[in-house]
């Protein structure tokens, strides 16, 4: 019964993905603008909780609902705002257009929604299985929460408002948690999906939920995230961010390293 269940809500959000999923690909050819991919796949998750929480919410898994909603609905404004409305498209779609084509990005998205499914293994289990008496796991979840959630919003709003000079173009964020990281919102998200684990540990079956910050962390340093969006600002900053790369942390906010011809 409760593999069933949690088949059942998978399988159930796949399918409302895909159909969200085939709606932007069709907006986002009209508008040659692919980055709606990115905010489609960011409310998708929002989008599970409501399907489910429509069926039965239990009180337990009510923490975890809000704070899988309030991550989706943040992530998803703030691409919507920082990157598609009323923006050129991103340079990394851009350099997939050449070798894709739409139906590449039919494909791409397609397997967004599949892979929203798959992640959502990540926080499916409160919602299916009764909890034994280990409430302290959940709080530990929602504190990570906290910290991952923190991270995400601070650098992105440190680096919009570092982006908003003019003087700032064609330079390189090393402001605030940029100074750290190179990718402090990355690290943020990943955060996030460890305090959804954290929160699911203390359900049997809960192991299932390593899924989500395994996958989260191999597609940042993999595929999407950290290799696509260093190639694009090389190919736009040059020998600044070669620069940068060599004194910041590429991922988990660090004290930065000195050259030998730093002069501060």
């Amino acid at each position: 019964m409760i593999v069933t269940a949690i088949l059942v809500r998978l399988a159930s959000f796949w399918g409302v993905a895909a159909l969200l999923m085939l709606a932007l690909w069709l907006y986002a050819r009209r508008v040659k603008n692919w980055a709606w991919v990115d905010v489609g796949w960011s409310f998708s998750f929002a989008l599970a909780i409501a399907l489910w929480s429509t069926f039965y919410l239990p009180t337990h898994a009510a923490p975890l609902a809000v704070m899988v909603t309030v991550w989706s609905v943040r992530l998803g404004t703030h691409l919507l705002r920082d990157r598609v409305l009323g923006r050129p498209e991103e340079g990394r779609y851009v350099a997939l257009r050449r070798t894709w084509g739409a139906g590449g990005f039919f494909v791409f998205y397609q397997a967004q929604a599949l892979l929203a499914a798959v992640l959502a293994v990540a926080f499916v289990v409160p919602f299916s299985v009764l909890p034994p008496d280990l409430p302290a796991l959940r709080w530990v979840g929602v504190g990570l929460f906290a910290v991952g959630i923190t991270l995400e919003t601070v650098a992105d709003v440190q680096l919009a408002h570092w982006k908003r000079d003019p003087a700032h173009r064609g330079q390189v964020c090393e402001v605030g948690l940029w100074r750290y990281s190179r990718h402090p919102n990355y690290f943020g998200e990943w955060l996030i999906w460890v305090s959804y684990l954290a929160y699911s540990l203390a359900y049997p079956g809960g192991w299932l939920a390593t899924i989500g910050p395994a996958i989260i962390l191999a597609s940042l340093f993999k595929v999407t995230g950290i290799p696509a969006t260093e190639a694009q600002a090389l190919r736009s900053r040059g020998d600044a961010y070669r620069r940068y790369q060599q004194t910041t942390s590429a991922f988990v906010p660090w004290p930065r390293r000195a050259l030998p011809d730093d002069v501060t």
